[in-house]
C-alpha cells in the first residue's frame, strides 16, 4: 500500500464529522471493532513531516501495530522536504517478522534479552543488516555475544532525561548519561566485535508531556536546551571511537520540532501522531486531529439515564489514573460512570445523550494512547474519502503478539 505525504486536509474537519463518516461506512459491522478514518491519518502523516522539518521520520511501531497502516506511511518514502523512513520496533521477535514481511531497516527502540531471537538474528543474514539492536551496558552485549549475534549492529540508548539536584524528570531507561559513559561502551562493543552504527535520545518529559502549565512548559524548555548541549558532546565522543555514525535519534510525537532542530540529530522517531489518541490533546506545538476510533453497542438500559455498552475496558497503560481510560465522543454528551468507568465485558455510559440510546445503538470511543488499541482487535477497518472501508489485519489478526 502507498500514499503520499502532501495530500489535503480531510473535509471532515471536526471529531463529529469524522466519527458520523466513520459510522455510516460501517454500518454494517457489528460491535466491538476498531476503524480508522484515512483522510484524517493522512493529513496527520503530512503534518508530522512538515513539523520535523527535512529530518527523516523513522516510524513507531508500538504506536501502530498494523502493518499496512506502516506500510501506508512509509510507501511515501522520502523526498527533499523530509518523510518517512524506517522503523522503530520494540520486540526483537517482531522485528524478525517485520524483516521477513520486507523491512529493511529496523532500530530496536528497546534492549532484548531474548535468547531465542537473539539467537534467529545471529543465523539470518538479512535480518543481521536491517536490524540495529539497542544497548546501554556491557551486560548487554555478554547477552548477544552468547547468542551468536556478535557483529550485530548496535545503538546507544544514552538516558535524555532532565536532572535538577535530586529530581529526576523523564522515563527511567539507560544507565548511559555522560559523554565519557557512552564513548566507553562504545568502545568495549567495538574491541568485541560489534558494529555501533548509532545513538539514540528519547526525551519523554518533552515528546510525552502535554503542555498542561506554564511550568510544564518552562521546563521543557529547560530540558531541550540541557540535552541539545549534552548530545552533541555525546555524538562527539562516540564518534571519536567508531567514526561517524548512521544514526543519531531523537523525539517523539510531542517534541519533533524540538529535536529536529538540533544539527546533531539524523532522524526523529513517531507513531501516536498518526493516529492521535487522547494523550496527545493538550500539545501547543500541532493541533490535534483523531484518526482512530473504536466502536461499543448498547446492550443494555438499566436505568432510564443509564445505557450499557458490551465490552470497552481497553485502559492504556502508564500510570493508572483518569488520562489511561478511553473517551466517549459519539454521540456527544456521554460520560463514563465513576464507580464503573470502562469494563471488561460492559462499560455504562450517563450524559445527556444516554437516555436517547436504545438497545443497538453505537458509541463510539477515542483510546488514551495509540496502537494499544491494536492488540483488542484482530482487524482495524479503514475508510476513505468516499466511505469506502478497507478492512486490514492488526498484529494479532496475522496470529502475532508481541508481549
Amino acid at each position: 500500500m502507498s500514499a503520499t505525504i502532501d495530500r489535503p486536509a480531510p473535509a471532515e474537519t471536526t471529531t463529529e464529522a469524522v466519527v458520523a463518516r466513520l459510522d455510516a461506512a460501517t454500518s454494517a459491522f457489528d460491535a466491538p471493532f476498531a476503524a480508522v478514518h484515512l483522510p484524517t491519518l493522512d493529513a496527520n502523516a503530512a503534518d508530522l513531516v512538515r513539523r520535523a522539518s527535512g529530518t527523516p521520520i523513522r516510524v513507531a511501531s508500538k504506536s501502530v501495530r498494523a502493518r499496512a497502516v506502516l506500510e501506508r506511511a512509509l510507501g511515501a518514502g522520502l523526498t527533499e522536504s523530509g518523510g518517512f523512513r524506517g522503523i522503530m520496533a520494540y520486540s526483537l521477535r517482531e522485528a524478525l517478522w517485520l524483516v521477513e514481511k520486507g523491512a529493511r531497516d529496523v532500530l530496536m527502540g528497546y534492549p532484548t534479552v531474548d535468547r531465542a531471537a537473539l539467537a534467529d538474528l545471529a543465523s539470518d543474514a538479512d535480518a543481521r543488516q536491517a536490524i540495529t539492536l539497542m544497548v546501554d551496558c556491557a551486560e548487554h552485549l555478554d547477552v548477544i555475544a552468547a547468542a551468536g549475534a556478535t557483529g550485530a549492529r548496535l545503538c546507544l540508548d544514552v538516558d535524555a532525561s532532565l536532572r535538577i539536584g535530586p529530581v529526576h524528570l523523564g522515563v527511567r531507561r539507560s544507565p548511559l548519561r555522560t559523554p565519557d559513559a557512552a564513548a566507553t561502551l562504545a568502545r568495549v562493543a567495538a574491541s568485541r566485535g560489534f558494529a555501533v552504527v548509532g545513538v539514540m535520545f528519547y526525551e519523554a518529559q518533552i515528546a510525552g508531556l502535554p503542555d498542561s502549565s506554564a511550568a510544564v512548559r518552562l521546563v521543557k524548555k529547560a530540558s531541550a536546551s540541557e540535552l541539545s548541549t549534552r548530545r552533541g558532546a555525546v555524538v562527539d565522543a562516540v564518534t571519536s571511537v567508531v567514526g561517524r555514525l548512521e544514526i543519531v535519534n531523537s523525539g517523539g510525537t510531542g517534541s519533533l520540532e524540538v529535536s529536529s532542530a538540533d544539527p546533531a540529530v539524523t532522524e526523529v522517531t513517531a507513531g501516536s501522531g498518526l493516529f492521535v489518541p487522547t494523550l496527545f490533546d493538550r500539545y501547543r506545538a500541532f493541533t490535534p486531529r483523531p484518526a482512530m476510533f473504536f466502536a461499543l453497542d448498547a446492550v443494555r438500559r438499566p436505568t432510564p439515564k443509564i445505557a450499557t455498552l458490551f465490552s470497552g475496558g481497553y485502559i492504556a497503560s502508564g500510570p493508572a489514573g483518569a488520562s489511561r481510560v478511553p473517551t466517549p465522543v459519539w454521540p456527544a454528551g456521554l460520560k463514563l460512570l465513576r464507580n464503573e468507568g470502562a469494563g471488561e465485558v460492559q462499560t455504562p455510559v450517563t450524559g445527556l445523550a444516554a437516555s436517547a440510546l436504545r438497545i443497538g445503538d453505537r458509541v463510539w470511543f477515542r483510546h488514551a494512547k495509540a496502537g494499544e488499541l491494536c492488540e483488542r482487535f484482530t482487524a482495524v477497518h479503514l475508510v476513505d474519502a468516499g466511505g469506502a472501508v478497507t478492512t486490514v489485519p492488526t498484529y494479532r489478526g496475522e496470529g502475532q503478539c508481541f508481549g
